[in-house]
């Protein structure tokens, strides 16, 4: 199937590494013009480096979606080099956010304000100045990465966070809907992801392990997730709108209407 992505622009935040950089790949093999966006500057030229082998458009900003005036530099250089932004994958986060063994208490209140800083509110900032530029050309498309603590308690941070985000993406679905732009979040659960790229990698074992609680049998990949992400990147996803799509391989059991 043609996407019918070829020559659009977009921004992909936390794209140097993990499921953002399958997601920049994905939107790059679209024929899709890509800023990726993230605060290690020598991880965005090691993915500029890998992302630009096939001669696609790759744009490295060093960005921390927690502060104001980065992420406005990032929209501003977006549109600079690239003549506007059509795209808006909002993907970084501090990796397994605050919180873990022990509950509620175990979760300090300053590093539960970073992590909403960086992912909630950097999601937010991010819209905010791209909203402008897609509301003059009548079409965009922003895709939010959430993930499945969305929908279950557990870890008390990444189940907090992820469900800012899918409020915020409805809030901004019923907002932008009439202006020609969707707004959707796309929640992975454990993905599996290459084992060079700098994240956090798990043996085949614990793979093994993990797959066992999925309903197709197996870990997902980046590289799936990312399909779904191109997907509703495009123009062909026009009837979908304030979702919260599942990328996980299926969660046995619950019933989500």
């Amino acid at each position: 199937m043609d996407l019918g992505l070829a020559g659009r622009r977009a921004i992909v935040t936390g794209g140097s590494r993990g499921i953002g950089r399958a997601i920049a790949a994905a939107l790059l093999a679209e024929g899709v013009q890509v800023v990726i966006a993230a605060r290690g500057e020598d991880q965005l030229k090691v993915a500029t480096a890998q992302l630009s082998v096939d001669g696609g458009v790759v744009v490295p900003v060093v960005t921390d979606t927690g502060s104001d005036e980065s992420v406005q530099n990032l929209v501003a250089r977006t549109v600079s080099e690239l003549g506007g932004v059509d795209i808006l994958v909002n993907n970084a986060a501090r990796v397994g956010g605050p919180g873990g063994p022990g509950g509620v208490r175990a979760v300090t209140t300053e590093d539960a304000a970073a992590d909403f800083n960086v992912k909630v509110l950097g999601y937010l900032r991010a819209a905010q100045e791209v909203i402008p530029h897609l509301v003059a050309q009548k079409w965009g498309r922003i895709i939010n990465v959430g993930g499945l603590a969305a929908r279950q308690v557990g870890l008390v941070g990444g189940s907090i966070r992820n469900a800012g985000i899918v409020a915020l993406t409805k809030t901004l679905a019923d907002e932008l809907g009439p202006h020609g732009i969707t707004v959707n979040a796309v929640h992975p659960g454990a993905t599996r992801t290459d084992q060079h790229d700098g994240t956090l990698s798990l043996t085949d074992e614990q793979y093994a392990a993990l797959g066992g609680r999925v309903a197709i049998g197996r870990v997902v990949t980046a590289d799936e997730v990312a399909a779904v992400v191109a997907f509703l990147a495009s123009p062909v996803a026009a009837a979908v709108t304030g979702e919260s799509i599942a990328a996980g391989g299926g969660t046995p059991g619950p019933i989500h209407y």
